[in-house]
């Protein structure tokens, strides 16, 4: 039974081969897809290096296995392509903290404030606002707004506090937090660095949502000693590079695929087994399958949110 369904994966994976090849496509995966999808996909990364693929590739077609977010950026920055979602339930808890109607209201309480979104947020919002961010740029486009003005920054109350804390700026911040990495506690994270004291600590600020960990090290209820803050391809390439055998990861578990894929010989332990995000692992083989066969389901942004928003993401694009 085992390899018979092994056989109709690898049938699976062989026709949406054809069919990409055949349509011109592109297929982009987060991190968090599950192991299967990353290994199928043409590219792999966090949604600001996808953003920045989806923004350079020839293909006509991208099929962005992710979250809607991420695939209404593709959208944005590639209007003359056609971006496909294969599962189209795959929204974002931080995301859906705030809506363009909040945000507004939000704006006529602080007249002239500027507006900073994290990435993670609908098109409708990054078009009411002056900058995007990732968790990565996030210190760098505050510096760059004067020192004078006010800021609104949203949605991730983790990283709004922790930008605080590392720029010295006081801070207008939505009370937004990602559910998954909300579940990352303190006490998770001192009890496996108690179990693993050799261990580095690898804390993920750029994938999908800012896990609360950097806000804990900032106030001292997690010790930064042996801790590593690293974007998705900063924490891959740090523990290709270690001599370490052994780190403690702090995020969605879908980056332990490529860690463990990219270091056979090393080991990566997840802080907390159950940090997983369930609509990034709604994506299948079958869904992808569907995509590419029905051409469903297009993300289109409407053109006069998409130009607004390419504004504020064009600018983090360009500090990041």
């Amino acid at each position: 039974m085992q390899r018979l369904q092994t056989t109709q994966a690898e049938q699976m994976i062989e026709e949406i081969k054809r069919l990409k090849e055949q349509r011109n496509a592109v297929i982009l995966a987060h991190n968090y897809q599950v192991g299967e999808i990353q290994d199928l996909a043409d590219y792999t990364g966090d949604s600001l290096k996808l953003s920045r693929q989806a923004a350079e590739t020839d293909a006509d077609l991208i099929v962005f296995c992710g979250v809607n977010f991420m695939a209404e950026t593709a959208s944005i920055l590639c209007p003359d392509k056609t971006v496909l979602i294969p599962d189209p339930e795959a929204g974002c808890s931080l995301a859906d903290t705030i809506n363009v109607r909040q945000l507004r209201t939000w704006k006529r309480k602080h007249p002239g404030a500027v507006v900073v979104s994290y990435v993670n947020t609908s098109a409708e919002v990054k078009a009411e606002s002056d900058y995007c961010c990732t968790s990565a740029n996030a210190i760098k486009v505050v510096n760059a707004i004067p020192a004078d003005r006010e800021i609104l920054f949203l949605p991730d109350v983790f990283l709004g506090t922790y930008v605080e804390q590392e720029t010295g700026r006081k801070l207008q911040l939505w009370p937004g937090e990602c559910h998954v990495h909300a579940g990352i506690r303190p006490d998770m994270v001192n009890a496996i660095r108690q179990q693993h004291p050799e261990a580095e600590f690898l804390v993920h600020p750029e994938c999908g949502c800012l896990t609360p960990s950097l806000y804990y090290m900032s106030n001292g209820d997690v010790s930064k000693n042996g801790a590593h803050v690293l974007s998705t391809e900063g924490m891959l390439k740090y523990a290709k590079e270690s001599c370490s055998s052994c780190f403690l990861v702090a995020t969605e578990v879908g980056i332990l695929h490529r860690m463990m894929k990219d270091n056979p010989g090393k080991t990566f332990l997840p802080v907390n087994p159950d940090a997983v995000c369930e609509y990034m692992k709604g994506t299948t083989l079958d869904k992808i399958y569907r995509s590419l066969i029905d051409n469903v389901y297009e993300v289109k942004v409407p053109k006069a949110v998409a130009t607004k928003a390419r504004v504020a993401i064009d600018r983090m694009l360009q500090i990041s």
